[in-house]
């Protein structure tokens, strides 16, 4: 698979224009700085009475109105949340884009399942950071960046490709490297690991261990350090290094203890439902069923996370946390 670096892009496919941002949340404004920065002229889109126009003009940014700054720019990036897209889409960017404009988000989601359909005079992109906003804009101010995925859902102009390039490049992601993919293996491939694996999996793997350890009359506190706690240190000994780095800063006995017991855990059943989740996400279920609980006002979803956050690992949480005064300090370096 080839690695796209600074040297593969034409930033110049998209600094003849000014460039839209919609929104000013954490990937909104890493962008719009990361842009402004390398040469381009930047407009940050926000509805009326939005709190973060007050940020983004502090940033030294321009603040218009969507449908404003849509009308201004050539090459328009929605990276609002993705069910407020189809909304925004219709009522503020869809009247005002122009034939030759490129629509960019940064998750396939929206244009995937069709929750919104530019006009086939429209190119429509997707460059993906594979880090948070903040992440990106600081990999950026030191020279660096974070790796991208970028890709092309229609090429109205005959440049759309030279222009999801040129916007990962100018972001900072070809400096780190950027990998072509396509709107579906993006779309895909991202729900697939939330659901199975980052978030859903983890955490049912979480409360699982943390309930085995209490109902056989283990103290909450102490399953939680050994079930919540304690893996900051294995992701980060994964991420930084893989399989090879977590082995060598474990103990054999851990060792010993993950090659015996990982597989009894996650077994031919677990993968069996991991293939039923990625098929609900491969013939549209999953979509289907996640917009029409929007469109119901998030009923389920709502009862469901009040659920996940009464339970006994959240309070036992709250409690041990505030015995470590290095989160506090995060905090308050955060605010």
């Amino acid at each position: 698979m080839k690695v796209f670096k600074d040297t593969d892009a034409k930033p110049a496919a998209v600094k003849g224009k000014p460039v839209a941002i919609i929104g000013y949340g954490s990937q909104g404004r890493a962008h719009a700085l990361n842009l402004h920065d390398s040469g381009c002229e930047v407009i940050i889109g926000l509805r009326d009475g939005s709190p973060t126009a007050a940020k983004a003009r502090a940033d030294g940014l321009t603040v218009m109105s969507v449908a404003e700054a849509t009308k201004a720019a050539g090459l328009i990036a929605l990276l609002t949340p993705d069910m407020s897209h189809e909304k925004i889409f219709a009522s503020e960017i869809a009247p005002n884009l122009s034939a030759g404009d490129a629509l960019l988000v940064a998750h396939g989601f929206t244009v995937l399942y069709e929750r919104i359909k530019p006009g086939s005079d429209i190119d429509v992109i997707l460059v993906a950071p594979k880090g948070p906003g903040d992440l990106v804009r600081r990999e950026y101010e030191r020279g660096a960046g974070v790796p991208a995925l970028f890709a092309v859902h229609q090429d109205a102009s005959g440049e759309a490709r030279d222009k999801a390039l040129a916007y990962a490049s100018l972001i900072g992601g070809t400096t780190a490297g950027a990998i072509e993919t396509s709107f579906k293996e993006e779309t895909e491939t991202d729900l697939f690991g939330e659901q199975a694996v980052l978030c859903g999996g983890a955490t049912e793997l979480v409360l699982a261990g943390f309930e085995t350890l209490t109902d056989a009359g283990y103290a909450p506190e102490i399953a939680y350090y050994e079930c919540l706690h304690e893996l900051k240190l294995i992701v980060d000994l994964l991420y930084e290094g893989g399989l090879a780095k977590m082995h060598e800063f474990i103990s054999e006995t851990a060792i010993y203890g993950d090659l015996v017991s990982g597989p009894r855990v996650v077994n031919d059943e677990t993968r069996a439902r991991m293939k039923d989740v990625l098929t609900d996400i491969q013939n549209g279920t999953f979509a289907k069923n996640w917009i029409a609980e929007n469109e119901a006002g998030k009923p389920e979803y709502d009862r469901m996370l009040s659920e996940d956050l009464a339970h006994l690992i959240e309070t036992t949480g709250k409690e041990l946390r505030g015995m470590m005064p290095w989160l506090q300090q995060k905090k308050d370096k955060a605010a």
